[in-house]
């Protein structure tokens, strides 16, 4: 299956926008999606925050978060995502944040090919619900950096069903 392709028509067939913060795929993912005829109409706005840096001043990550659980986490995967929707010229109703090591890391740091996803998708009433985690994958850098852009991509159907079925249910109670 292409992935790319399967996304931006999930995205379109559902009027949805897509942002994406990302540090170690570097674009990758919104690259991915740039290359199918018609993501313009699902493409809103993609960061590259590979810094610590740039993670707090483009995105809000709190440097509370990053010392405390390293670059490398979900927890700063979470409040990239949440922070790129935060933004006001924001139009997005879901985001992907990425960050990670595609190759080795200084001692005492995640293993080459960890990845921490997140995932955010904003609800109708404009709050927002976030899901994360972390794969590890294997294969030389870019090989890793690709597989991590695929993967963020293919679980947003997933993620966008069990939001919207978790909804349902709780309004039914």
């Amino acid at each position: 299956m292409n992935i790319p392709r399967y996304i931006v028509g999930f995205l379109t067939s559902r009027g949805l926008k897509l942002a994406t913060a990302e540090s170690c795929t570097a674009g990758l993912i919104a690259s991915l999606l740039a290359e199918v005829p018609g993501s313009g109409a699902c493409l809103d706005v993609g960061f590259v925050t590979y810094s610590p840096s740039g993670k707090a001043g483009c995105l809000g990550v709190r440097q509370e978060t990053m010392d405390r659980f390293g670059l490398t986490s979900q927890e700063v995967a979470r409040e990239m995502s949440e922070g790129v929707l935060a933004q006001e010229a924001c139009a997005a109703d879901i985001a992907v944040a990425n960050t990670g090591v595609a190759d080795g890391s200084p001692s005492g740091g995640p293993s080459p090919g960890t990845q921490c996803f997140a995932w955010t998708f904003r609800r109708r009433d404009g709050s927002v619900a976030t899901a994360s985690e972390t794969r590890t994958f294997n294969g030389d850098r870019n090989e890793i950096r690709h597989a991590a852009a695929l993967y963020a991509l293919s679980r947003i159907p997933e993620l966008f069903d069990s939001l919207r079925a978790t909804r349902l249910s709780k309004e039914r109670q």
